[in-house]
């Protein structure tokens, strides 16, 4: 039987929620809903969607999502979102479990043999940038991406906009030419100050320039994306195809969205469907747990237009608990030459440690994003 008989939420470090779903039958699935300083309020709605889903086929994976994300008058946002993402991810690992079949088989077989991969780089000044970019050059990746900047005033000084171009130039000495380096502006630009930087930035040609604009203003991105030559990526705060058609239908050259916010596989399989009308690649967000990745190299072993996948090792967020640390298994996700190879293990392909996961929800995390302000006092986008 694949009834499903209780779903499970865990809050576990250092700022993930995952969620267990298992059958009559003893199948477990599991996804991750996690949602960046929110996941307590997100694990509140998973355990409300859960009554939908108690007692039911777990396989009906396409009736459940409409059922969830259409069942109640008031649809949408990053926390319903993000919860029917999780579920969502479970379902899809244990209708593979079910059919003894890695999740990408059940979308249509492999398009590629393996995903390349792409390390955040951290650093404030160009030495450090090119220390942390060399780091990541030696753990065998040939893709960084890198914050522009950090708090960025509403109307750019000369002396931010050069801090920009210098930490960006410091990476591309390292990289050379034959690797990559995408540059994320983390909606803390104006467009005004994005459109300023932008042609600063063409010399270093990065692999795309990331949400040069907050999500509220994405009737804006076409602006940006006719003021520079540079690749245009956005979509790691957009859940739904109708959020992004207006963007794919403003130029932009990446779609970003996130596995766990963007209601799950269902969903991004679509919205990846959607964005090769537009000729447009995809490189989810991901700078989250094993689920997460999983569940995104899943979708991108059998989607033709899959640019690269972000990977959160080591990354700075990552306290008290690393990627690899809730797997059984760590080879998987092994990176090889810069690539993940192609999952072949049944459901999403990992096996999730779950006495582990059981012992760090017991000490569980409130992990929230910083507030910043500007010199005068006022909210600044982080």
């Amino acid at each position: 039987m694949t009834t499903i008989a209780r779903v499970e939420t865990f809050l576990v470090a250092p700022r993930w929620l995952f969620v267990r779903v298992e059958t009559e039958s003893g199948i477990v699935g599991w996804g991750e809903a996690t949602c960046e300083g929110r996941s307590e309020t997100v694990r509140t709605a998973v355990s409300q969607l859960a009554e939908l889903l108690v007692g039911r086929d777990a396989l009906r994976i396409e009736d459940h999502w409409q059922v969830l994300t259409k069942g109640s008058f008031y649809r949408g946002g990053p926390i319903l979102a993000s919860a029917v993402a999780g579920l969502d991810q479970a379902l899809w690992d244990i209708a593979g479990k079910h059919f003894g079949a890695p999740v990408h088989q059940l979308l249509g077989g492999p398009v590629r043999d393996r995903i390349r991969v792409y390390g955040w780089v951290g650093g404030d000044e160009p030495g450090e940038v090119r220390d942390h970019v060399a780091a990541q050059v030696e753990a065998g990746l040939t893709a960084v991406k890198m914050n522009a900047s950090g708090r960025m005033s509403p109307a750019a000084s000369v002396a931010e906009l050069d801090g920009v171009v210098a930490r960006v130039a410091a990476a591309r000495e390292v990289l050379g030419d034959e690797r990559d380096v995408a540059v994320d502006f983390h909606g803390r630009f104006t467009l005004a100050s994005a459109r300023r930087v932008a042609p600063l930035l063409e010399p270093y040609r990065p692999m795309f320039l990331e949400e040069p604009v907050v999500p509220e203003n994405s009737h804006l991105i076409g602006e940006f994306v006719r003021s520079t030559t540079i690749p245009v990526s956005t979509g790691e705060r957009l859940y739904s195809r109708q959020e992004f058609l207006p963007v794919l239908q403003a130029g932009i050259a990446v779609a970003q969205p996130d596995l766990s916010h963007a209601g799950g596989i269902t969903e991004v399989r679509k919205i990846a469907a959607l964005a090769e009308v537009y000729d447009v690649q995809l490189a989810p967000h991901c700078p989250l747990g094993p689920i997460a990745l999983a569940a995104c190299l899943q979708v991108g072993f059998a989607t033709p237009n899959y640019l690269i996948q972000e990977q959160s090792l080591g990354i700075h967020y990552n306290r008290g608990a690393d990627v690899l640390d809730y797997c059984v298994d760590k080879a998987p996700l092994a990176f090889v030459d810069g690539h993940v190879e192609r999952l072949t293990a049944p459901g999403l392909g990992i096996e999730v440690d779950d006495p582990a996961v059981r012992a760090a929800d017991r000490k569980g995390h409130a992990w929230r994003g910083p507030i910043w302000r500007h010199r005068d006092g006022s909210y600044a986008e982080w």
